[in-house]
């Protein structure tokens, strides 16, 4: 399950290994107080590690840390302190995120406003999220915190089951106003509208999924990449330098990771 800092308490930890819940995700996002409160978050660096020292009591061992690279204001310097609260913590799972910029969020529509709130000018350029998210592949790797999907890295054996089906197009149900699902076949979105799930009124579209392109765009988000083949988009990608063979599988290199959204829409 997913949780936000701040809010954890002996007793729900408690009810949640009670309930079967053995893994939480905490949304931290960074350990510098004064990113945090420029992003609205009330947590503090000490209260994310008495929390986690909560869950480990309660015998839910495994978590998540989130990590947002490229907050308003943050530096190379701000951003090594986030990643030592990783390994003081020795955390068994991490998930770095470079900051997206789309109108769906405040911030990003400010940005594209070329707007001042919510430290929109203070967003660092795209050359420095770069740079802190190749530090925390490299630092993390030296604390054993291996990266095996562009976001997502963990201890061996410490793999998200959650996060790796999506990859590997294993079948899920969503519950709740505008889950996905997919059964190995289809995919499917249930209504945005919670009042309209509720009364079952309306249903989500249904569509038939592209198992071909699928197994590329999703299996390549992995590190251990997929299958070779003779497809000539991939030949193109390998001779651009963002795929590269690695004995009888083809994979993102560390360029193509940072443009991966580019390979992966000539598949979709």
């Amino acid at each position: 399950m997913e949780a936000a800092p701040g809010g954890i308490t002996r007793e729900k930890a408690e009810a949640w290994r009670r309930a079967g819940i053995n893994r939480v995700s905490l949304g931290v996002q960074s350990f510098v107080q004064r990113e945090l409160a420029r992003t609205g978050r009330k947590h503090t660096a000490e209260m994310v590690a008495s929390e986690i020292a909560v869950l480990r009591a309660a015998g839910i061992a495994k978590f998540n840390i989130d990590l947002i690279a490229g907050l308003p204001g943050q530096t190379a310097a701000s951003w090594a302190e986030s990643l030592a609260w990783i390994e003081r913590l020795e955390a068994p799972h991490v998930s770095v995120y470079m900051l997206e910029v789309d109108e769906d969020s405040r911030l990003g529509a400010e940005v594209l406003a070329f707007g001042e709130r919510y430290g929109a000018r203070d967003v660092p350029n795209d050359d420095a999220i770069a740079e802190f998210y190749e530090t925390a592949v490299e630092r993390l790797a030296a604390m054993g915190v291996a990266r095996y999907e562009i976001s997502n890295f963990a201890r061996a054996g410490q793999e998200s089951r959650h996060n790796l089906k999506y990859w590997l197009r294993e079948p899920y149900l969503g519950f709740g106003a505008d889950a996905h699902s997919f059964d190995g076949e289809y995919r499917w979105a249930n209504v945005e509208s919670a009042a309209e799930y509720v009364t079952g009124a309306a249903r989500g579209e249904r569509t038939l999924a592209d198992p071909v392109a699928e197994r590329v765009f999703l299996g390549l988000r992995l590190d251990r990449g997929i299958e070779a083949t003779s497809d000539e988009t991939i030949g193109r990608f390998m001779r651009d330098g963002l795929l590269e063979s690695n004995g009888s599988r083809v994979r993102l290199t560390p360029r193509g990771v940072l443009l991966s959204n580019e390979v992966f829409a000539a598949f979709v």
